[in-house]
């Protein structure tokens, strides 16, 4: 199972994209979806995730409050709003299915349970 990402690009601090996560061949309504970020010289970590089954979400502590994952099931997309962004959100986002019992209070747990795709670049620059 392989996802797309898109809607990276070049924002300011304190700027705000949303990224989009879809798919083509499948349904994501049936999946619980995480997003992750992987930085330049760091390991890839998650950032959100959102609940197959009630839509319940769950935040990386750093991103609290700030970001909010949704999904638009008549769009077949899961979406991460990011907002007040910071240079320390500059990354590459990946979005990817994840084990439904992972997406709990601790992002560090969630675990990818699909193929990784190309990502999308996040750039927080002024």
């Amino acid at each position: 199972v392989q996802l797309v990402e898109s809607g990276g690009g070049l924002v300011q601090p304190g700027g705000s994209l949303r990224l989009s996560c879809t798919a083509s061949e499948f349904t994501l309504e049936e999946y619980t979806i995480g997003w992750f970020r992987q930085a330049p010289g760091k390991g890839r970590e998650g950032v959100s995730c959102i609940s197959h089954s009630n839509s319940g979400t769950s935040y990386k502590d750093s991103v609290k409050g700030r970001f909010t994952i949704s999904r638009d099931n008549a769009k077949n997309t899961v979406y991460l709003q990011m907002n007040s962004l910071k240079p320390e959100d500059q990354a590459v986002y990946y979005c990817t299915p994840i084990a439904p019992l992972s997406c709990g209070d601790y992002s560090h747990l969630y675990y990818p349970i699909g193929a990784w795709g190309q990502g999308t670049q996040v750039t927080v620059s002024s």
